[in-house]
């Protein structure tokens, strides 16, 4: 039974899609390491992120649960279909966000003393689509946090390279959630629920993640600038920006039927593809 309750649960928070946030997180700590950050650190890294993400995804279905009920897309959830129960989830949050507490005091000072601001930025992020259509840049700030954090968790500090490598992702993120976002324009409009692509249309929405997506590589570019990274960081930021050119070809404001195609296969690609080339970079000679 407790078996069947996990399986249901990590189902719900789709936990095949930490592969966006991690890589970028290990990205941020090797390249703070400048080569190889400790055993020990990655492995902290590593349970941080997982409670970061369990707690946040645990939180948005919480908050989002009634919505969910009313849209087709999403009342097959758990939560909707009372597969899990509210407290359940509950307490998967509470114990998700105490092993976050807990990797990061096994890390530094200093992620323990940011911790508070991701906290808030995780937990505020499922209200953000009731008053703002800014709610997708949110998001995207929600999980830039992750190369920072890692950043910070390797060099106890926040600097520049730091900053620019969380714009880049955050700016990914926010791209390709408008992306996904177009599938509940109808849904959006007739609720009220605030989105870019319900403000603006699907057409313009579009062109926004194109947009967002284009100032993601230039940060990538950036980055790798700033810290003086080989020939080979920036092949890898090149077949990034093919990989986005490409997402953006499998959808249309009339054609959204590849879109899970677009959203999950291509951006997990992307961002392995991103931490393996940033490796060899700074450990192939």
């Amino acid at each position: 039974m407790a078996c069947r309750k996990l399986k249901i649960f990590l189902e719900m928070i789709k936990f095949e899609h930490t592969i966006f946030a991690l890589p970028f997180a290990y990205l941020g700590a090797f390249l703070a390491a400048g080569g190889r950050p400790t055993l020990a650190q990655l492995g902290w890294i590593t349970l941080a992120m997982i409670g970061a993400r369990t707690a946040a995804m645990s939180l948005n279905r919480l908050i989002d649960r009634h919505i969910d009920a009313l849209n087709p897309r999403t009342a097959d959830r758990a939560l909707p279909r009372g597969l899990l129960s509210v407290a359940e989830v509950w307490l998967y949050t509470i114990i998700s966000f105490a092993l976050l507490f807990y990797a990061a005091a096994r890390l530094n000072w200093l992620c323990v003393q940011l911790l508070p601001i991701a906290v808030f930025v995780l937990s505020v992020y499922s209200y953000t689509k009731r008053w703002t259509w800014a709610c997708h840049l949110v998001l995207g700030l929600a999980d830039s946090l992750a190369p920072v954090g890692a950043w910070v968790a390797v060099r106890t500090a926040v600097d520049l390279p730091a900053v620019v490598l969380g714009l880049g992702m955050g700016s990914w993120v926010a791209g390709f959630d408008i992306i996904y976002a177009c599938q509940d324009y109808d849904f959006d409009r007739q609720y009220g629920i605030h989105s870019i692509p319900a403000r603006f249309g699907k057409a313009r929405a579009l062109t926004i993640a194109r947009f967002l997506h284009a100032f993601a590589v230039l940060m990538l570019v950036l980055v790798g600038l700033l810290l003086d990274l080989s020939p080979t960081y920036f092949l890898g930021v090149i077949l990034a920006a093919v990989i986005l050119i490409y997402e953006h070809r499998l959808v249309s404001p009339e054609d959204l039927s590849r879109i899970n195609i677009a959203f999950l296969n291509l951006n997990g690609y992307l961002s392995v593809l991103m931490f393996i080339f940033t490796f060899l970079a700074l450990n192939w000679r």
